[in-house]
């Protein structure tokens, strides 16, 4: 994003130097170049990002991935296995506030390129390092992508139905959370700097990510001793909360406070549920789950989607359709938050993108928004920006 377009925005006049590829790392750096950071993505010649070129689909050449985490940022190729490519890096890190890496731990060292190396020149450089298994320890050189991560991290363990396979998520959400996790952090940092005038090095993960991901799954296990298992669509704390079959499709149903469950069983006729004492009390529900769902689960699929939040809904009940990604974004709520921005690109035309999940009273944030760019599109400008 330029900074005229950043005008306003809490990041403008922040300069990101962005070294990082495929997802984790891209996604960090976009989310600050939504809030009006100049960010600058250093590519390979000739190659680019890996995810440019991740595909089908493509949109011009270009993978989804790749255009879903490069929006508002600047491309310069350079080639960091020669000397003039690691000098001109080195040149635009002295002038950064901020420079992203993911590359496995070792590398940037190799190449000079390391906090290490530019802290004594540079203090107040805040340096955020994403590796897959961390930056230190004795798997610190383990490769890792976001499925094997949801392997290694538990997540795969309590994903899926109960007698069914391992499942990942549909997407790589744990990129996108160490991501955020990073994205968050330097936001940290700038504030502590602006306090004291020091920069500092942070370091996360994809592992440590997906295991603070973990959150009361983990609890159950650290605090009351039994280990969390697959539920499918089901919660193993609240009952009934689940996607339920209905006539026509499916609909999440979660009714497993007290008050929620009373107001379900009125509403589908059933008050003798409220005074069955296997169904009486959540505790209860939560161990006699299976004869309450046999019980729930044919009612249910008498009725349309429709027809049930209809009847739930006014009661109170929080309940929702199934929708896929066509039918999300034809929902009147995500129309309504402005969730997806079109941009132009002057060489490839239009490209929609996700709207931002926080919105701000002080500034708009999508205004100025840029689109993902092409591979070295901006190298003389940002050399010239930069450097002279």
């Amino acid at each position: 994003m330029s900074q005229d377009h950043a005008a306003g925005k809490p990041l403008a006049g922040i300069r990101i130097l962005d070294f990082t590829r495929v997802l984790a790392g891209p996604y960090c750096a976009m989310l600050l170049g939504d809030l009006g950071a100049d960010v600058v993505k250093v590519e390979s010649p000739g190659e680019g990002d890996l995810t440019r070129r991740q595909g089908p689909p493509f949109h011009h050449g270009m993978g989804m991935t790749y255009l879903a985490a490069n929006r508002n940022k600047r491309s310069i190729a350079l080639d960091l296995r020669s000397d003039d490519g690691r000098r001109v890096a080195r040149e635009l890190a002295g002038r950064a506030d901020v420079v992203l890496e993911n590359f496995r731990p070792g590398v940037m060292r190799k190449l000079g390129l390391d906090y290490e190396s530019l802290a004594p020149d540079h203090p107040g450089l805040i340096y955020a390092s994403i590796s897959g298994m961390g930056a230190s320890g004795p798997d610190r050189d383990v490769g890792a992508f976001d499925v094997t991560i949801q392997a290694i991290g538990g997540y795969m363990s309590i994903t899926g139905e109960p007698d069914g396979a391992p499942v990942k998520l549909g997407n790589s959400a744990m990129d996108i959370v160490a991501g955020t996790n990073c994205h968050a952090a330097v936001l940290a940092a700038l504030l502590h700097r602006a306090a004291t005038g020091k920069g500092q090095k942070i370091e996360t993960s994809l592992l440590e990510s997906q295991v603070a991901f973990l959150a009361n799954a983990a609890l159950e296990y650290l605090v009351a001793g039994s280990v969390p298992r697959r539920w499918g669509s089901e919660h193993s704390q609240q009952v009934p909360y689940k996607a339920f079959r209905t006539a026509d499709g499916w609909l999440v149903i979660g009714a497993g406070f007290q008050g929620l469950f009373e107001r379900l069983a009125q509403a589908l006729g059933r008050e003798d549920w409220i005074s069955d004492p296997r169904y009486a009390s959540l505790p209860a529900r939560v161990e006699h789950r299976r004869s309450l769902y046999a019980e729930l689960d044919p009612i249910v699929r008498r009725h349309t989607t429709v027809e049930l939040i209809a009847l739930l809904e006014p009661a109170g009940i929080p309940c929702a359709p199934v929708n896929d990604i066509r039918q999300v974004f034809e929902h009147r709520q995500v129309k309504h938050r402005e969730m997806v921005v079109p941009l132009q690109h002057p060489v490839y035309g239009a490209l929609p993108q996700l709207g931002a999940a926080a919105k701000f009273s002080g500034f708009d944030i999508t205004a100025g928004w840029t689109p993902p760019p092409l591979l070295g599109e901006h190298g003389e400008q940002v050399l010239h920006d930069w450097l002279e």
